[in-house]
Order: C-alpha cells, then structure tokens, then sequence
C-alpha cells in the first residue's frame, strides 16, 4: 500500500450493503422446474468480507434491516455466525407492499447448462441507506477502520445511497483508513443516472488505494478505454488488460493497487480461472488454470475478499494476488455465496494445488 494501515483499530474491514436472500434450487435444478430450494442469506460485499471475518479479523457490516422481518432475523443470525459485527437502522415494513430484503433468485446451473440469475429488488430495504443514520466520526475515529470496502452495487442503488458511499469515502479518506473499490457496474441501475453516478464513482475512485473491476467496470463506471488485443491468445488478453489498468492508474494515481480477474467458461463445473494485478511498478499475474466449479457466484468477491485480507496481514504483494486466486477458488467449491475458509492452510493448499485429504 502507498500509505501503511492504521493501528489500533477496533475493525480491520468494514463494509456497507444491502443485505438479501439467495433461493437456490437443489442439485443444479433450473428455477423454472421447481421442487426443493435452498434459502441462504448474501450480498457481494459481505461475500467480500467473509475472507477476513473466518479468518479471525474483526469485521463490521454496514447496513438496513426490516423491522420484526423474520427475513431480517435470519441475516442478523447469519452475519453472527460469520463472526461479523453489523450496524444498520431499523425501518418499519409500512404494510405487506413496503420494505423488504432483495430476493435473489439463482440455480447454479450444470454441464453444457449455465446458472441463470433473477433478482428480485423491488422495495429493497438497502436503497435507504443515508449517512445520516450513521455516526462515521464515532466508526472512523473513535473505534478506528484499516480499510473500508466500497461497492458500485450499493453506490448504484439510489441516490441516497450514492451520497451515503461518497460520504464514507470521504470520511475514510479523513481519518486515514485505506479504500477499496470494486466498481461493479450494473447496466439496469445506471439507466437515466449516468451524469450523477459516474461523478460519484469518479470521486470514490480518486481516493481509492485499491481499484477492483472488469473491462466494462474500468469503461462504463470511469469512462475509460477499455483493453487493446496484444496479440493472438492468452498472452494477448493480459497484455490488454495491462494497457487498461496502465489507463486507469494514470487516470486514479493515488490508487497503488490495481486488480482484475480472468474466467474463461469450459462449462459451467469447469472454469480456467486466472488474475492480473498491479500494485506500484511491480505486475503479478496468474494465468488462468483449471478449476472445479460447484456454483460460481461468488468467486470474483472471494478473490477480492483474499486480496484485501493479504493487504491487512501485512503480506508481500506477490502473495496478494495468490492468495485471492485461491479463495476465489474456494468460493465456487461451496453452496454458500461467500467463501468460508477453514484456515490459512486450507486456502495455501488449493493455490498449490494439493486438494490430498488432510488428517
């Protein structure tokens, strides 16, 4: 990092989100046949924040919940179980056609059949995230953040919730608590608001130290070009991503840290799934190799997830990229949006490649 971590911090990681439901038909079922689902609790930046909350960091989500929903209920327990700390009002329902929590509604798919996504987020209850519900010199100064998580997906939500992401981006940036950005562009959410929302994610991304996104992230989030072929193959594509990031860091200098994935589909249980970084001069790359795949969502915040938690323990860079590789990895092998990592060990092993049985 360009700047060191705090000390003395009551929270490694904190991120804001809108909580949401996950319902998962069994055994790779597509949706629209039915039968027995799976109902799990999600959001992208929580996913995030799983890597470093099993692994014994302290973490705190930032949120809004139903008031008396026994959907709010269950995330509240979830969120405990995954050691996370979380804050959020409490807003009354207003009637069976008021506030809920997204329902996300997704099969994992299966062989030659890919997964299919259906959100579900009228009357989301996150799209009424405000900084005035939130005392952020008492979260940044007085009980002290290393690093917050930020996300285009809750930046996008409503307007509200932009100036909310916008204003802890600031407040971050004041109390000297790192920013990570993932831009997750969303075509949907930006439709009629690209003047608005590319000024705040143009904001968020010059006080960024960690910048996070795809080819149409860095293009349609931050009006960027997007990579150039390099050549022919594999060789060409990184070479192109290079170029963007090379871009964006002349575009954002105060980030150090630049970060893409890269997935090619063999079928929907095969991926070869690789990354490129950036952080100062130095480049590290994986080029994509061949993993297993159970249910992919989740594997990009995994990744995420691995890197930002490499960057708190302090770790050289090479292992940065390493490291969120390998829990990215390990979040496609489980039923769960969020990888769930036993142990450091655990994660090591599947970058090496040893998936031998431990006893």
């Amino acid at each position: 990092m360009n700047v060191p971590l705090k000390s003395n911090c009551k929270y490694s990681l904190i991120v804001p989100t809108s909580m949401g439901i996950r319902i998962t038909p069994q055994n790779g079922q597509p949706v629209h046949c039915g039968g027995t689902f799976t109902m799990q609790v999600t959001s992208a930046e929580s996913n995030v924040a799983s890597i470093a909350s099993f692994l014994g960091l302290p973490v705190k989500v930032l949120t809004a919940f139903v008031k008396g929903s026994p959907i709010a209920q269950l995330i509240k327990d979830n969120l405990r179980s995954r050691h996370m700390d979380y804050e959020g009002i409490e807003v009354p329902q207003g009637g069976p056609w008021g506030y809920r929590h997204q329902f996300n509604i997704a099969d994992s798919g299966f062989g030659s059949r890919g997964p299919r996504v259906w959100n579900d987020r009228a009357g989301e209850v996150g799209r009424l995230l405000k900084v005035e519900d939130f005392d952020l010199d008492r979260i940044f100064g007085k009980e002290g953040v290393q690093m917050i998580h930020l996300s285009g997906l809750v930046g996008a939500l409503s307007p509200e919730a932009g100036r909310f992401c916008l204003e802890l981006a600031r407040a971050a940036k004041k109390h000297g608590t790192r920013i990570s950005f993932d831009l997750n562009y969303r075509a949907s959410f930006w439709k009629g608001r690209e003047k608005e929302l590319s000024a705040i994610f143009a904001e968020i991304a010059s006080v960024a130290d960690v910048l996070v996104g795809n080819e149409e992230d860095f293009q349609l989030c931050l009006g960027l070009q997007g990579p150039e072929s390099g050549g022919k193959g594999l060789r060409g594509e990184i070479d192109g991503f290079k170029g963007m990031i090379e871009r964006a860091r002349r575009a954002y200098p105060n980030a150090s840290t630049f970060a893409t994935t890269l997935r090619e589909v063999v079928d929907t249980n095969r991926h070869l799934w690789g990354a490129i970084m950036s952080v100062g001069d130095q480049w590290h790359v994986v080029e994509p190799r061949e993993i297993t795949v159970l249910d992919r969502i989740g594997g990009g915040d995994g990744f995420v997830g691995g890197v930002l938690y490499a960057i708190l323990k302090g770790w050289e860079s090479e292992k940065w990229i390493q490291f969120g590789w390998a829990c990215g990895a390990l979040a496609t092998t489980l039923m769960t949006d969020y990888a769930q990592p036993a142990d450091e060990e655990q994660v090591w092993s599947i970058w090496k490649g040893n998936a031998r049985v431990v006893r």
